[in-house]
């Protein structure tokens, strides 16, 4: 298990359209401090307006990191934004200048805070023979052999989720222990866990109607468009790129699955369906500070109370 040095850092999170990009910049001002985002989609090339990416304005009036850093057909471990955080948040401090993680992954921000299990290298031989099993045998057959040595594992993880029944499978044949027992700090808060992990939170209909305005405001500036062209490019999109939320639903349009105006709605649901789960991430994470919104959100406002409370 890894983490880089915390305790000096802050973090603002939240779940979608909960207004994480304004109210960063503002306390960024107050903190002097740059930004690192926490965000998994942002770190697409081209995924700009369905991932609602901080504009040219909002970078150039805050330094930000991690935006911007591959391209839409590559994947992106959890591990390798571990590692690149890493090095933003050493390179800031040498500039004298605070911390500030901005984003609305709760899978990046549990990770940020108490650290990873980065187990055995790949092992490309032995992860084809656990493919080729089960292909032979079935689906299914990997599931029941996790299962044998690693029931924890086992429960949490779908049958048809190949790729991480085979990382499981491939940490204990390469240690002889289950995956599960290194993974046990990860569900655990350190000692003496950050101070400066803020979570906004906003009653659900008022939330709901953040998300259908932003939803709209997202194919009004021509998300149909920007994901046509990501279509169109010379490499098909990774896995994580194609099914990115907006970005999924669009591609079905563009196949002719549905309308557009149902494309809309189904972005909507699906995007609130998404916020819940982001929401009931935070909750299970006992560093996160709750901080109360309603109403017109004033940005600047909402820095100075975090300041204040810190």
């Amino acid at each position: 298990m890894s983490w880089i040095p915390l305790d000096d850092c802050w973090f603002l999170s939240g779940p979608t359209a909960s207004g994480k990009s304004a109210v960063g910049i503002a306390l960024a001002r107050s903190l002097d401090a740059e930004i690192v985002s926490m965000d998994s989609m942002a770190l697409y090339r081209g995924m700009d307006l369905g991932t609602a990416k901080p504009t040219p304005d909002e970078r150039a009036a805050v330094p930000h990191h991690l935006i911007d850093v591959v391209e839409p057909h590559q994947e992106y471990s959890l591990a390798e934004y571990v590692a690149a955080a890493h090095r933003a948040a050493a390179s800031i401090r040498q500039r004298g200048r605070r911390v500030l993680f901005v984003g609305g992954t709760p899978l990046y921000l549990k990770a940020l805070l108490r650290g990873i299990f980065e187990g055995p290298a790949a092992d490309p031989e032995l992860r084809r023979r656990l493919e080729d099993e089960e292909r032979r045998f079935g689906p299914g057959h990997l599931h029941r052999r996790l299962a044998a040595v690693d029931p924890a594992a086992a429960a949490r993880l779908h049958p048809n989720d190949t790729r991480r029944l085979v990382r499981a499978l491939e940490v204990y044949e390469k240690t002889g222990r289950p995956i599960s027992e290194y993974q046990v700090q990860f569900n655990a808060p350190r000692p003496a866990p950050p101070r400066h992990v803020f979570v906004l939170d906003w009653p659900r209909d008022e939330l709901v109607l953040r998300i259908d305005r932003r939803v709209d405001a997202m194919f009004a500036a021509g998300l149909v468009d920007e994901v046509r062209r990501l279509a169109a490019g010379p490499l098909p999109l990774s896995r994580t790129a194609r099914q990115a939320l907006g970005y999924r639903e669009v591609l079905e349009h563009l196949a002719g699955v549905r309308g557009l105006a149902e494309t809309i709605d189904r972005v909507k649901i699906h995007t609130r369906q998404f916020a819940k789960r982001q929401s009931t991430w935070f909750r299970s994470l006992s560093e996160c500070r709750f901080v109360p919104l309603r109403g017109e959100l004033d940005p600047v406002r909402v820095a100075q109370r975090l300041c204040a409370d810190a």
